[in-house]
Order: C-alpha cells, then structure tokens, then sequence
C-alpha cells in the first residue's frame, strides 16, 4: 500500500496545532461527514473557535473541566475542540448512563460546565436524566451560576434544543455568548496550552465497578493519532475513514486524530443502523472502515442489503474479535485487508494495530506490533518477573501513549504503575515478531475445579458454529466444580439453536472442564458504551437461579 506523496509535517503537540494545522493545509477537504451535513477543516476550525468564545463568555478558564453529553454529531467535535482551544479539558461523557451514573460523573470529573442535546430523545431524554441526578437546576435562580451543593465546582449547564429546561442556559444564549469574547482572546489561550496539559478525559466503560476518568495529555493523543496514521494505516486526503463508535470513546477519538493527521475525512453517525450505515459507506465511497467490535460487524455483514452495497473502494477494515469470527469477517470483506488491535483508553486508544503487509494468520491470530516508541513487556502478574517469547502473562506497557493516572485515585495508581510500567490487567503473549497476541482479561478467568480457563478461548471456539452471531461466556457457581461457564448466545438471524446442541458442538471438540454447563440465548446485550457488561449477565444468571 503506497504512503501519500505529500511531504509529512512534524507532529502536532497540542490538539489545538493539529486542528490549526490541518486547516491550513487541507482547508476545502472534508473534515467531519454525517448522514446529512459535512464540515471542511477550515469550517470545523471557525466553529470551534466560535464554541471557545461561548465557553470563555461563560466563565470557563484554563484547566477547567467541561463535560460534553451527547450523541454523535458535528457539535460534539466542535465543543471538543472549543474545549481545548480555551485550554480547558474536554470530559467527553458516556451517554447511555442512567441518573445515578451522571450524578457520579458531574461530581468525580469536577465539571465546571456541561453541554447535551436532544438529538437523541426518541431514545433518551438526557436534560431529563440531569435533571433527576440534579432536583437542584428545577430551582436554580440564575442558570449561569449554579449553587448545587453534591458538585459545587458546576456553574451552568446548556442543550442544544430548541425549548430549554430548567436551570439549564438557553442553546441560544449559549451561542449569542460568544459575540461578548473576540477572537484574538481565544489565541492567547491556545498559546498557553502545552502538551502535557491533559485535553481530554474519558471514563473507562465501567464493566465491574465505578467508571474512573483518565485524563489524557494533548501530545499523547496528537503523537498517538500520528502513528495510527504514519505507521499503520498510511492516509492520505483523498481517504475516507467510517468510524461510527460513540464519540465518548477512543474508537472514534483515535481515528479522528489520525484523519486529522492525513487531512481525510472521518464519516460518522448519530446512531449506527446497519441498512443505513452501509447506504452512507456506498455514497460516501468509504476507503476505510472501522466498525471495530463484532456487534457492529455482525449486524452489517447480516444485513440483507449486504451484498448489494457497492464497497469495492473499501480497501481496509478493523476489527477485534474471536479468532473465527476474525475469518468470517475477512471473508465478507474480500476487497479490504482486515487488521486487528490492541489497546485501552489509559493509553490513548490504540497502541499497536497490524501492518496491512502481514500476512492474514498473523493479521488473524496477533494484535500487531507496538509503535515506534512504546515498550511493551509480558510479565509474571504475581511477582513482576518478565517473562519469555511466547508465554502468557499480564500486558505491561510504558511509552509516549501511556496516561500519568487516574484522576483523584491515588490507591489505583499505586497499584497500576511499576517503575514507569503500567499494568493493564490484560492477559497476553508476545511472538517473534514483537507483536502482541491478546488473550483476554486476567480477571476473567473461571476456575473450573482447580483449572484455569479463559473465557475468550470458549467465546472463540462457541464462535465457529455456524448459527452462532456473538457468544459472551461468564464462570457462575457450581456445586461440585466451584465455578463452571454459562454461554450467553446471539444467533444468526434466522438461525436456530438450542441448548443441550451448543453443549454437543462443544464435547469432544474442546477439553471438557471448558464446555460450558449452561446455555443462554440473548437478543439483546446489556451495554456500556462498547462493551457487554458481564457483571450484568453474572446479575441476571443469579437472579434465574433463585427465582
């Protein structure tokens, strides 16, 4: 795959210098493109600008935290960099969270400001929720100097909506703002931002306990989004890049930083519907995909417009799933080399992604290797030793890409970091090659009467029946065995399957401390933001037991 000719520049140290830069060389491209309206980078810069000017009318000063709830849309990338270009910190916020969640987001990230929408109210009325976590804004007498005792720091919040709920700053009013704030003051902030101020902070998914916020630095993220783009995935302008995961998580985040280093554009949507994805990915001409989780995949790869969606400028695709289901999708995308990743949000999304030159098994079976200046060590996660090519241990990163700790959490990162390494909890092995081969979660280990097994080897072989779409295996108690696998199953549309052939599929094939005891058919999977919630299958297995 040829790199673009054009002449790369040095890498942007501040997300303010990447949306300036890019805007100066690429300022007619596509930038941001939705279902419905597009942005070019020079248009993208003048609203952000204008979002700084509101913000700064508002009282929003250097280091501050504001929050951004919402769907995807062009305002939320426009808040984003509004944040940053007034040297605040943007805490992008998970919009599927219920009141209580909001409640202890608003307090913990100490948000000076908070900005949703009503772009997704046939869905989810988020002024409704904040205000549930907040009985407070009903009351407030002036909504641009809130007094609410839980989150003292908290001085106004605004929807972009045409009615305007109580307590909250009309959208209007918010926009007019910016007229009270002259450009050249949003200037001299940007002068002041330097890399290591954090940019953003982002909530890790929350699958087992409280989300905890992880800042992460401007240069961090610009260098990470660089080498996305210089090392593994080679844009240039003329690409198009489909990212349609939630903007309030780095699978959308880190790509956006890469098209932005290429001058590409990014192609988004509000809410990802398959038939309607795969129409914008034709008339878009997508160059590249990024659905990267199998939910997403599935849904398009079973679709029945599926075969009659001209993707033939598709010419990559990434994806992070069972191995065999990694080979279905290979398959269905014949004209794209598929590449996989390894990553999480502390270190900025992504730390490896494969070299579309690999050959498909190592494409298939490894996560790539590592950056240009990131070290990645397998270690013994009892006693820290390192240990040998091959075998498996705790993932251990250090490096450029690797965040300086979890916001007001001295006790975790007490026990995250070790002489500069991070643990990420994550159970792994590295080949000759350095790259990187994931083999699940430590902590999602069962222990089947005194043997370890992982659930992701179960997920991944359960993968290969033909009627399975998606299979999510937790350990839940058993009498004689301490713990055993339950399989909670999606099938293929149309397909069909039961419980006691699921089992079958698997005796004789797999070790049989390893078949799973219990089968469970889904339609639908408890989420956070991209993640199936195992804690919630773990709840709902306890609760059939007793009932």
């Amino acid at each position: 795959m040829a790199k673009s000719s054009i002449t790369e520049p040095p890498v942007a140290g501040t997300l303010c210098e990447l949306l300036l830069g890019a805007a100066e060389r690429f300022p007619d491209q596509d930038a941001l493109v939705f279902p419905d309206s597009a942005l070019t980078y020079a248009e993208l810069r003048e609203r952000a600008f204008e979002r700084a000017r509101s913000l700064m009318a508002l009282g929003v000063e250097p280091g501050d935290h504001v929050g951004i709830l919402m769907p995807n849309c062009p305002e939320y990338i426009e808040l984003l960099f509004g944040a940053v270009l007034a040297g605040a910190v943007a805490v992008v916020v998970n919009a599927r969270y219920k009141a209580a969640e909001l409640a202890y987001v608003v307090e913990n990230a100490d948000l000076a400001g908070l900005i949703t929408s009503d772009l997704a109210s046939e869905y989810v009325d988020l002024a409704g929720l904040l205000g549930e976590a907040f009985p407070e804004l009903a009351v407030a007498g002036n909504p641009r100097a809130l007094s609410i005792e839980r989150v003292p720091r908290l001085r106004f919040v605004t929807s972009i909506s045409a009615e305007t709920p109580p307590g909250f700053v009309a959208w209007s009013a918010f926009h007019a703002a910016a007229d009270k704030t002259p450009k050249p003051s949003v200037s001299a902030r940007i002068e002041r931002v330097t890399g290591a101020e954090a940019a953003i902070m982002m909530y890790t998914s929350g699958t087992t306990a409280d989300p905890k916020g992880c800042p992460l630095g401007h240069a961090a993220l610009a260098h990470n989004g660089a080498a996305m783009n210089r090392q593994r995935y080679l844009l240039g302008p003329e690409d198009r890049l489909w990212a349609p995961l939630p903007m309030f998580h780095m699978a959308s985040i880190l790509p956006l930083l890469c098209c932005f280093d290429a001058g590409a554009a990014l192609l988004s949507m509000n809410r990802v519907e398959a038939g309607a994805a795969l129409e914008m990915m034709e008339r878009e001409r997508a160059t590249v995909a990024f659905p990267a989780f199998p939910t997403i995949t599935n849904a398009l790869i079973t679709h029945p417009r599926f075969p009659s969606t001209d993707l033939s400028r598709l010419r990559r695709l990434n994806n992070v799933a069972p191995l065999e289901m990694l080979r279905r999708f290979q398959d269905a995308f014949p004209q794209a080399v598929q590449t996989g990743a390894y990553g999480l949000t502390e270190t900025c999304g992504v730390i490896s992604y494969n070299h579309p030159d690999e050959d498909l098994e190592s494409r298939l079976t490894t996560c790539g290797a590592p950056f240009e200046g990131i070290d990645v060590r397998i270690a013994d996660p009892d006693s820290g030793a390192e240990l040998p090519t091959g075998e498996r241990g705790e993932i251990w990163v250090r490096g450029f890409t690797v965040f300086e700790g979890y916001y007001k959490a001295p006790e975790k990162n007490a026990e995250s970091f070790v002489d500069g390494w991070f643990r990420t909890g994550d159970l792994g092995s590295l080949d000759e090659a350095n790259r990187i081969r994931y083999h699940g979660r430590i902590k999602d280990m069962l222990k089947v009467g005194g043997e370890n097994v992982a659930a992701l080897e179960i997920e991944s072989y359960l993968a290969a029946h033909p009627a399975v779409k998606l299979a999510v295996v937790i350990g839940v108690p058993d009498d004689r065995l301490q713990e055993v696998a339950a399989a909670y199953i999606e099938l293929n549309p149309g397909a069909e399957a039961t419980e006691a052939g699921i089992i079958d599929f698997c005796r004789g094939r797999i070790a049989s401390f390893k078949v799973p005891r219990h089968v469970r058919f889904v339609t639908e999977w408890p989420m956070s933001s991209t993640k199936i919630q195992k804690f919630k299958l773990q709840e709902w297995f306890n609760a059939e037991r007793r009932s």
